[in-house]
């Protein structure tokens, strides 16, 4: 008998779950509609995709703001004022590590990753909030060390584009490594050794301890 047209026979929640995955995996452009069809809610026809997310366009967008508000915000910790600015870096590169290194999704950071897998000029309009999400972790780096130099933390002279740069390709590199099946010990270990910039640019200024010292008050 042959099968004819049935109701939408999956869960629209669970659906962008696994288009997210397979976009974290493949990238936009090697992402292709079949794939998306045949791997959500176990195969759904073309009709029923459109009626559910409209296009692909639209669905990698869904996809990349449940990216953000989840698995991304390991990296929230960079504009926490709470914590000393180098604990805030250490805990966004060691917590972004572990969650890219974790085996219950791809490997690697789909904000790095995703920029990357949509190199056609068509396609430069859907990585835009990858890209501005990028920019806001390094503005957040770039936050922790102007506070290490505003707080006397950090010598006065230092560059802190610069430094934070240091931190930032970093971070962006631990997206190759984890694919590359790097150890999260491995990484651990180089976060450990990064960080050693950071103690290069400590301050050996005594004049505020001098000050505090002398004061008659």
């Amino acid at each position: 008998m042959a099968r004819t047209g049935r109701p939408r026979a999956f869960d629209r929640d669970d659906a962008v779950d696994q288009a997210m995955q397979l976009f974290w995996q493949h990238g936009y452009d090697s992402t292709s509609l079949s794939l998306l069809k045949a791997e959500l809610g176990g195969g759904i026809s073309a009709p029923s995709f459109y009626a559910a997310f409209g296009s692909k366009e639209a669905l990698f967008d869904e996809c990349v703001q449940r990216y953000l508000t989840t698995f991304a915000q390991v990296t929230e910790c960079l504009w926490d004022e709470t914590l000393p600015p180098r604990q805030a870096i250490e805990t966004a590169l060691r917590q972004s590590a572990r969650m890219q290194c974790d085996d219950g999704h791809p490997k690697g950071c789909m904000v790095t990753l995703g920029v990357m897998s949509a190199p056609s000029p068509e396609n430069a309009r859907v990585v835009e909030a990858l890209t501005h999400s990028r920019a806001r972790t390094r503005a957040g780096i770039v936050a922790c060390v102007e506070r290490g130099v505003s707080g006397g933390e950090l010598a006065f002279e230092t560059n802190a584009v610069a430094l934070a740069t240091v931190f930032d390709s970093f971070l962006q590199g631990i997206s190759i490594l984890a694919r590359d099946a790097m150890t999260i010990e491995s990484i651990d270990a180089a976060i450990t050794q990064v960080l050693r910039a950071w103690d290069m640019a400590v301050s050996t200024d005594p004049a505020p301890r001098i000050t505090k010292l002398s004061s008659n008050t």
